[in-house]
């Protein structure tokens, strides 16, 4: 069934960029929130992980020459330290009670390098759109 589910994914995702001209936040982000459309706390992590990304490179990129491949490998880069930060120093920590737990170390980075492309609304909500159609497509599936 996930094999199916990203196959789905990723078909439903060409599509949806050919017929809008917006990325859903990259080629496999929509296919791994359906996946984990049962955990909520995960998603919204994985957000606020991308959109913590996405305010580094922006800011970053006020002072140092970032664009195509560099703000790809940046984005990716940040999004796994910053995920290795939150499980090995954050979360354990005894005043965190919180589970912080995102999909993903490359994931988060995907969408913030879409959000650098074509900004934070049209990303997150052709990303949300994509995710729910997935969804509702492996309802069907056996």
């Amino acid at each position: 069934m996930i094999l199916q589910l990203f196959v789905i994914g990723l078909v439903v995702g060409f599509i949806f960029y050919e017929i809008t001209g917006i990325s859903p936040g990259g080629v496999i982000a929509p296919a791994y929130f359906a996946l984990f459309i049962y955990e909520p706390d995960r998603i919204i992590m994985t957000l606020i992980i991308a959109l913590i990304v996405y305010g580094i490179i922006r800011l970053s990129s006020q002072y140092l020459i970032i664009y195509g491949r560099r703000r790809f490998l940046l984005a990716v880069l940040l999004s796994f330290f910053l995920k290795l930060l939150i499980d090995y120093l954050i979360q354990p920590a005894d005043f965190m009670k919180l589970d912080l737990q995102s999909i993903g170390y490359i994931i988060p980075g995907l969408i913030a390098n879409e959000m650098g492309r074509q900004k934070v609304t049209p990303t997150l909500l052709s990303l949300g759109i994509v995710t729910l159609i997935i969804f509702q497509i492996s309802l069907f599936l056996p």
